[in-house]
């Protein structure tokens, strides 16, 4: 397996859905309330489809199941086997999101034998005074919580963070968070569609439907600690790989760069993905080369171990592994 690989997106209609995805991000799609992009994906249901190349038409899940390690890298093939372990998406708020809470694995595995969700936003684009929700802006005790959002009273005790293009947040299991109207991001997260939703902003669903909510889940696994501080901070270096996050679950660099950058993976025991989030450039590599622009995310196995990154004009990527 030694071939860069470029997936299907899977686009899903969201209420709160709206047209960037289609008209910045450029994915096709006829409907105007598109929420999320699936760039890469192993989750039944939803499984990505390589779009081009010597693979074109076979899913992620079918080229793990023949190709194991070369694909994932064999610690990462030894701990999950043929699952892909990470969901790779996009998300236009075009109005907000419901506030919601995800399990921890140890939480997931015993209730759903599932992963938990552990998950990391990039800020992509935002409308002038644009706002996340994350955690608390007070303490509450678990029976406090309950109250707040049976009285309907929840969205007092929310804390509100206003982000610009660049942000990084990382967003543990248990955090309570919402992304607001007017942002645009990247979010890497567990292989994991399990969430508990808080409060809905008393909105009716595509189908005219209320949507159901989990408290009683939500008010086992929420942290309800407040944090000083949210933001992920990082350096703003041209041309080098910029560490972000990095844990258990998943490591994301920063690359921002206007020259030709080269880069090994002979140390590395995993697959990398590269999510492009700003410009456009070319990735050379055993003699073939694959072009890579914005809004457009790329699989490179784990097989791959030598790269040259090649920039058409100042470009910028995130790079993702396990």
């Amino acid at each position: 397996m030694n071939e860069i690989l470029k997936f299907h997106p899977i686009l899903k209609e969201k209420v709160w859905g709206g047209e960037k995805i289609k008209n910045v991000l450029n994915k096709f799609s006829v409907s105007r309330k598109i929420g999320e992009s699936w760039e890469l994906s192993g989750l039944p249901e939803n499984v990505s489809v390589v779009s081009e190349g010597k693979y074109k038409g076979q899913s992620l899940n079918q080229l793990i199941s023949v190709y194991k390690e070369k694909i994932s890298g064999k610690q990462v093939y030894e701990k999950y086997g043929k699952i892909f372990p990470l969901l790779i998406k996009f998300i236009d708020a075009d109005d907000d999101l419901s506030v919601q809470v995800h399990p921890d694995d140890e939480t997931a595995k015993n209730l759903y034998g599932q992963n938990g969700k552990n998950e990391l936003w990039y800020i992509l684009d935002s409308d002038e005074n644009a706002e996340l929700i994350l955690g608390l802006n007070k303490n509450l005790s678990r029976e406090e919580f309950r109250k707040s959002i049976k009285r309907n009273t929840l969205t007092e005790n929310l804390n509100r963070v206003k982000v610009k293009r660049g942000d990084i947040f990382f967003i543990p299991a248990g955090r309570i968070h919402a992304v607001k109207k007017g942002v645009l991001l990247a979010e890497i997260q567990q292989a994991s569609d399990i969430t508990y939703r808080i409060y809905d902003w008393n909105r009716k669903d595509l189908n005219g439907k209320y949507r159901d909510l989990h408290i009683d889940e939500a008010c086992k696994v929420a942290d309800l600690n407040v944090e000083k501080n949210y933001l992920t901070k990082y350096s703003d270096e041209q041309n080098t790989f910029i560490p972000c996050v990095s844990n258990q679950f998943f490591t994301v660099n920063l690359l921002k760069f206007d020259k030709e950058i080269h880069k090994d993976y002979y140390e590395s025991d995993s697959f990398v993905v590269f999510i492009c989030t700003k410009g456009n450039f070319r990735i050379k590599y055993s003699g073939k080369e694959t072009s890579v622009s914005f809004g457009e995310t790329v699989l490179l196995p784990a097989a791959i171990k030598n790269i040259k990154i090649i920039p058409e004009q100042e470009s910028e990527l995130l790079e993702v592994f396990v």
